[in-house]
């Protein structure tokens, strides 16, 4: 095997296969990149067996093969190489690698112990912008569970109905929704448990201006952006029915700045580090939310905040970590509408737009 190769392109490529590394050094050949040279391209492959992902860039072929190369060392060298040419080649059981001045070889292990990647048929697939896809992701994310031993709140839920595209993601504590329409095309509508960590991964190296296209089989979830594949396990099981959760009405509703809000709630920080909660009176005949915060060890701290307010006088505490992260997934959002019903039922976050998003957080109890 022999090619060239530009080296920001093949840097860039190795960050994006370098997600499907394996991270336990008990398997060689999963901590490894596979390199297949052929007819004027370079295919590069990693999987740690629940992952699988391709890519594939423009090369000056030589000499075809393939060969298995340890994935961290291979990209730190190129990584550290000049902007140029880069020259690599297969010399016994090493690889050589030249650019400029510099010259590196490194031990490889046989192509053909690599796993294969894996073949699909797709049963339903969409095409979407990366860039509505990026903003509905990192809204929702926030809400998804940490917690492996159920598997189902780890993912997020994937829908599109009479060309509306929905995202949900809950860890029971709080639940994020985001919608958006889907132009164009006459979809068949579908639904699918993505796991969350497979969207991040896509959408880091998805370009802004490009396509998605994300597909599900009997039990994978395909992406497919530019030169790229990536290819998932899907996540069984049944989707919790968050719709049996959301208030079909309110009596109270409030709207405030987001930026003004997440400032009060950073200062009460100061005297609540230890216990994550804040009390929220709402004024309706004042046009006042007074926020307060008490710690026996540090005091305690009250701001109010000018709101527009509709309906009853109410209280509720939150967990203000959870309000951050709404708060946190809004900041290219000026106002924010909050709807509450009593103390001790959810607070439901509303923000409208080309992309409209519901965050319901659960109350906290005195």
């Amino acid at each position: 095997m022999k090619f060239i190769v530009n080296q920001q392109s093949l840097s860039k490529a190795l960050g994006v296969v370098g997600k499907g590394l394996a991270s336990s050094a008990g398997s060689a050949i999963l901590s490894g990149i596979l390199i297949r040279a052929k007819e004027g391209t370079i295919e590069l492959q990693t999987t740690n067996q629940t992952i699988h992902i391709r890519d594939r860039i423009a090369a000056m072929v030589e000499e075809e093969g393939a060969v298995v190369v340890a994935g961290k060392t291979f990209s730190n060298v190129v990584k550290s190489l000049p902007d140029a040419a880069v020259e690599i080649a297969t010399d016994g059981t090493q690889l050589s690698i030249s650019c400029e001045r510099s010259h590196f070889k490194l031990n490889t292990l046989a192509a053909d112990d690599f796993p294969e990647f894996p073949t699909y048929a797709l049963e339903r697939s969409v095409e979407l912008p990366a860039e509505v896809l990026s903003v509905m992701e990192q809204r929702v994310s926030r809400a998804v569970s940490r917690d492996t031993s159920r598997p189902i709140l780890t993912g997020i839920l994937l829908t599109l109905f009479e060309g509306a595209l929905r995202m949900v993601a809950t860890d029971t504590f709080r639940m994020a929704v985001c919608d958006t329409q889907v132009e164009g095309a006459d979809l068949e509508n579908f639904e699918m448990i993505v796991p969350s960590g497979a969207f991040h991964d896509v959408l880091s190296f998805a370009s802004g201006e490009g396509t998605v296209l994300v597909g599900v089989t009997q039990n994978q979830v395909v992406f497919e952006t530019g030169d790229v594949t990536y290819v998932s396990r899907r996540i069984e099981g049944t989707f919790p029915n968050y719709r049996a959760i959301l208030p079909e009405s309110s009596s109270t509703q409030i709207t405030c700045k987001v930026d003004a809000l997440d400032q009060v709630l950073r200062r009460m920080t100061t005297i609540a580090s230890s216990h994550p909660s804040v009390t929220i009176d709402v004024d309706a005949d004042g046009q006042l939310m007074t926020i307060s915060a008490k710690s026996p060890d540090a005091g305690e701290a009250t701001e109010t905040l000018a709101a527009t307010i509709t309906g009853d006088n109410v209280t509720i505490i939150l967990n203000y970590r959870y309000v951050f992260d709404c708060l946190g997934a809004l900041k290219d959002v000026e106002d924010v509408a909050i709807e509450l019903r009593s103390s001790r039922e959810p607070a439901l976050f509303k923000a409208l737009g080309k992309v409209s998003y519901l965050y319901l957080l659960m109350p906290l109890r005195d």
